[in-house]
């Protein structure tokens, strides 16, 4: 005897249902980047939005060697997305430790804020 079974799941937002190729980026955007962060940085008493490029450098694994930040999308200065996986906390101690070594605060500590955008 065979039993049917059911998934239920959320209905797909309504540009996930636009002709491909856009909706299959549409879908893989839609449930793979669930957080929508702001990503910001202190030097000193200078607190900004983080610059796209040191995202971007920090987001690629070659550089970082963290598979635990495989999911993440630099969007724009101070704005990342990020798979559910991602904890923001970790984050961010991750990105100031790195800043850091790198020397992005040309000799002083950079301190990283993630928050929900």
């Amino acid at each position: 005897m065979t039993q049917e079974v059911k998934i239920q799941t959320d209905p797909l937002p309504e540009f996930a249902l636009a002709p491909t190729p856009a909706r299959a980026v549409a879908r893989y955007t839609c449930f793979v980047f669930a957080h929508k962060l702001r990503v910001d940085i202190i030097v000193g008493a200078e607190r900004r939005a983080c610059p796209l490029d040191w995202l971007d450098n920090f987001c690629m694994r070659d550089f970082t060697g963290q598979a635990e930040f495989d999911d993440t999308l630099p969007v724009a200065d101070g704005l990342l997305e990020a798979g559910s996986c991602v904890k923001p906390e970790r984050l961010a101690e991750s990105m100031a430790a790195w800043f850091t070594r790198r020397g992005k605060g040309q000799g002083q500590p950079v301190r990283v804020e993630v928050c929900p955008a």
